[in-house]
């Protein structure tokens, strides 16, 4: 599977990558195979506050609906107005094209606080035993 080394990752298979005070967030590789096909996502509005933690989209897959959590607290500034179409693109290119939504960071702390790919990669070999 494909964790890149540049995301930060968190237990409920989140990925979320850092570009000055905005994070773009999505679902890895591993959650992606895991759900299925996806056929619709409902993504957060910009100028909605998300917590770290706290759902802030769903995802619907063939198999079923699943929360999508906010892996930092802030105020999501965009999103992903392709997935309202083609919510494929999350099958497709989960770390490209498959984004969710992005996050003005509130608090660097948090940041700090997600795994690394190797620790998510160790994640994922304790959840599958």
């Amino acid at each position: 599977m494909n964790f890149p080394k540049e995301l930060r990752y968190t237990k409920s298979h989140e990925w979320a990558k850092l570009s000055g005070n905005k994070v773009l967030v999505g679902i890895t590789d591993y959650a992606q195979k895991e759900i299925s096909d996806v056929v619709f996502v409902d993504l957060p509005k910009p100028g909605q506050a998300v917590v770290r933690g706290k759902p802030a989209a769903v995802v619907e897959s063939v198999k079923a609906a699943f929360d999508i959590y906010a892996p930092v607290s802030g105020k999501v500034t965009q999103k992903n107005s392709a997935l309202e179409s083609t919510p494929e693109l999350v099958n497709q290119d989960c770390y490209g094209k498959g984004w969710f939504f992005e996050i003005e960071l509130s608090s660097c702390g948090e940041w700090d606080e997600l795994m690394t790919s190797e620790q998510y990669a160790q994640h994922i070999q304790q959840e599958v035993r």
